[in-house]
């Protein structure tokens, strides 16, 4: 409930009305809002007879172990980009699902770990709606050996819950 102050006048005199707004309940809170931005992608690789890990960090920079080797082949790589919409002050806490399988076009499969995320989980949301925070997702991905992961397209979804408070 909002009351307003006012002044008019009575009989050539003048008489001030002062009110004050008092508030019994905060308002609901607003869901979050989450929009995919970007797809993570781990760009152009080939790797040999051990295989390793290639990651992207939140902030898009790869890196590998083991024998993967990166081309630069004009395939994209990225972390994933989320933009999120709630009342400034929300605590928003990010749990990663379980690892992913993502199999190959050409048979195979590799496993993606998700877990880097900038801004840290958890966090305070300070934008105010519609204004968005900007959520960036890295992950791992373990690739095999050239048996076990032809060259080809591997993709999949993983799983991400944001817990509102």
């Amino acid at each position: 409930m909002k009351k307003t102050c006012r002044k008019f006048e009575i009989s050539g005199r003048y008489r001030l009305i002062i009110s004050h707004e008092i508030i019994a309940q905060e308002p609901p809170p607003r869901p979050l809002e989450v929009n995919l931005v970007q797809d993570m992608g781990f760009g152009a690789f080939t790797h040999g007879l051990v295989g390793g890990t290639i990651s992207v960090d939140p902030s898009g920079v790869r890196s590998v172990t083991g024998d993967v080797i990166l081309l630069n082949l004009g395939y994209t790589f990225s972390a994933a980009i989320f933009n999120l919409v709630a009342i400034p002050g929300t605590v928003i806490t990010i749990m990663f699902g379980a690892d992913v399988s993502l199999p190959g076009s050409n048979g195979g499969s590799m496993t993606l770990h998700i877990g880097q995320s900038d801004p840290v989980s958890p966090f305070v949301m300070n934008t105010m709606p519609p204004s968005a925070t900007q959520l960036k997702v890295g992950g791992t991905l373990t690739v095999g050996n050239t048996a076990a992961n032809p060259p080809g397209s591997y993709s999949g979804t993983f799983d991400i819950t944001f817990i509102q408070n």
